[in-house]
């Protein structure tokens, strides 16, 4: 038995298909037209980065690793020593180190927007996933209850062919006995 999506919207949902969101009345569509609703969200939304994301992406990922965090302390080791023992008095940025914390400043500022624009990418994609899992457990959901529609249908149609051959069988022993049943064989 095929049903569109406003049926199953009245017999599932128990609403009318107009006071659903867009999300359910396609979930409801690919039900009734028995397509899948599952698709890779990640793929998709690779072929939509620009070149900027990638590279935004590409700088949150390094700059929130173990890496750049050990490799940026033996940079400022380096600096330290190089500027404080090794050149001496000649050095190009003697203690208190001005120019090291004007570089600093200026990674700080330019790295800080960058990660934000990365997390803004990744809330969105967590959103995307969040909206997809619900069209499929939705689905999913539907999908179990027509199945145990169907189920009960089964075994209903199997009670009554049951009650149909025990009946069959009344009536011929009753024929091989020479009489009728009487209705209160036919009751119980």
């Amino acid at each position: 038995m095929r049903r569109n999506a406003a049926e199953l919207a009245a017999h599932w949902l128990k609403r009318d298909i107009s006071h659903l969101s867009k999300i359910e009345q396609n979930v409801l569509k690919s039900a009734a037209e028995r397509f899948t609703l599952s698709r890779d969200t990640n793929r998709a939304l690779k072929t939509e980065l620009s070149t900027g994301d990638r590279l935004a992406d590409a700088i949150a990922r390094i700059g929130g690793s173990w890496n750049f965090i050990i490799g940026f302390i033996v940079f400022l080791l380096a600096w330290t020593l190089l500027n404080a023992w090794l050149l001496g008095v000649g050095s190009f940025d003697p203690y208190p180190f001005i120019f090291l914390n004007l570089v600093l400043s200026m990674i700080a500022a330019l790295q800080a927007p960058i990660i934000m624009m990365s997390q803004n990418r990744q809330a969105e994609r967590d959103r995307i996933d969040a909206t997809h899992d619900y069209e499929v457990n939705l689905k999913a959901e539907i999908e179990i209850m027509a199945l145990h529609e169907k189920l009960d249908e089964l075994r209903h149609q199997e009670i009554v062919a049951i009650h149909e051959d025990i009946r069959r069988i009344v009536d011929e022993i009753a024929r091989i006995a020479g009489r009728e049943p009487s209705s209160g064989e036919m009751a119980g």
